[in-house]
């Protein structure tokens, strides 16, 4: 009786026909389920992520429009190229933004940035300069630095002078679509800071518009995680 009990419980612990098939088509389809589950929420994210940087892309293309007319202590003017002794035709208009705010009155101070590009014989701060004194701009509303070559750079330079003759407001300039950045870092410097963009840019075309501002999207966001 033993023997065949023992034979009983041998055959007992045999798999059914099917057994193991079954246990495998159904772990294939919870596997198929997790990967379309995986892929769904990918495409989502994907999306999510698609129209942050659309919004943001329109953000910062708007952002440099919104001069609300106040006062400021100053402007600080974000530096541009310096063609030898003269602005670029972007750094210029935005020198005749500041000197023009400067005329009617709402700002009493320049704050001129930017250093030396490579090789350049005079900074872009001292082009700045000289380009406000021929506009009978006066020399003691003009405040330069001549150390800076990023934007992070200018603000950092500029907001030693404010400190230095206790300014405790600005208006930053620039392009529109570089003041988003611009102000953001402004105020990370613990500076009140507003946007006041020069209508008059040189970045005409929707092809170079465009350029600018997808270069600001990826460096403004750099800034907004990194702090650099």
């Amino acid at each position: 009786m033993s023997e065949v009990h023992g034979k009983d419980q041998a055959h007992g612990s045999d798999p059914e026909p099917g057994e193991f098939p079954e246990s495998s088509s159904r772990q294939s389809r919870k596997k198929r389920g997790s990967c379309r589950l995986l892929i769904r929420l990918i495409a989502f994210s994907s999306v999510l992520l698609a129209l942050y940087l659309i919004w943001q892309f329109i953000v910062i293309s708007r952002y440099g429009f919104q001069d609300d007319g106040r006062n400021a202590d100053c402007a600080i003017v974000l530096g541009g190229a310096a063609w030898h002794n003269k602005p670029s035709p972007v750094f210029k208009e935005r020198l005749n933004h500041a000197i023009k705010l400067y005329l009617e009155g709402r700002v009493g101070a320049l704050v001129l940035t930017g250093g030396k590009g490579a090789g350049a014989p005079y900074s872009e701060g001292e082009v700045a300069h000289e380009y406000c004194l021929e506009r009978n701009i006066p020399q003691h509303v003009l405040f330069m630095e001549g150390n800076s070559t990023t934007t992070i750079q200018n603000i950092q330079e500029a907001r030693k002078i404010l400190t230095e003759q206790n300014f405790q407001s600005a208006l930053v300039v620039s392009d529109p679509w570089h003041l988003k950045r611009g102000v953001l870092i402004a105020r990370r410097q613990g500076l009140e800071a507003a946007p006041s963009g020069t209508r008059t840019s040189r970045f005409q075309s929707l092809k170079y518009r465009t350029r600018f501002t997808l270069r600001e999207l990826y460096l403004y966001h750099r800034y907004l995680i990194l702090n650099r």
